[in-house]
């Protein structure tokens, strides 16, 4: 009888960070580009690559619950990698958010923010891409520091064009628009950071 090929738990997580990043690719471009009248359409992509990252998870999940052994803790890979979904989730939800709150233009600087975005995803596609070989990685902890400059420079973004929105912007309903918006783009930079960090506590843990 043909045993069961061993489950690559590591390949999982780095399909996982590499839709996340395709996804915040496509989010930048979309912003770039922005276009009320195809927004659904442009969006289809991210949509997909969120549908793929589900099934990876649930594949993963399912994987962890038969192993019997794991090349790091299950917990680690369970934590890490719903990590990653946090991410593709929040990308998803921000092309969602421009369809649903009727954006008909961008607003300056939202293209800077979603430029954030792509380079904080970046940073930590690099790092799952590095997470293998954790132990003597020459890369890895300069990969951490750069998504965490990352999220210091969008957080003075954040501030930055909340600032002035509240101070310029006559019309109620963009102000409580965009403040969703840039709410959002602040969570996804937030949970990149998160993962990093994550992951730079599970490399000392495992070290």
């Amino acid at each position: 009888m043909a045993r069961k090929k061993q489950y690559n738990y590591f390949q999982t997580m780095e399909l996982l960070a590499k839709n996340a990043h395709l996804a915040a690719e496509h989010l930048e471009q979309i912003v770039q580009t922005f276009n009320p009248e195809t927004i659904e359409v442009d969006s289809e992509v991210v949509h997909q690559l969120e549908k793929e990252n589900d099934q990876l998870i649930d594949e993963l999940t399912n994987e962890l619950y038969d192993a019997f052994i794991t090349p790091i803790d299950r917990e680690d890979i369970l934590i890490i990698s719903e990590r990653l979904d946090n991410i593709i989730d929040g990308i998803n939800a921000m092309t969602y958010l421009f369809q649903n709150l009727v954006i008909t233009e961008i607003r300056p600087g939202a293209d800077v923010f979603a430029s954030h975005v792509n380079q904080a995803v970046k940073g930590v596609h690099y790092a799952i891409l590095e997470f293998p070989k954790f132990k003597n990685s020459k890369k890895m902890k300069q990969l951490i520091l750069e998504v965490n400059q990352i999220e210091s420079e969008a957080d003075l973004l954040y501030s930055s064009l909340k600032r002035e929105l509240f101070s310029n912007e006559k019309d109620p309903i963009e102000i409580i628009k965009w403040k969703e918006i840039f709410d959002r783009f602040e969570k996804i930079v937030n949970e990149c950071e998160i993962s990093v960090d994550v992951i730079d506590g599970m490399i000392i843990k495992n070290t």
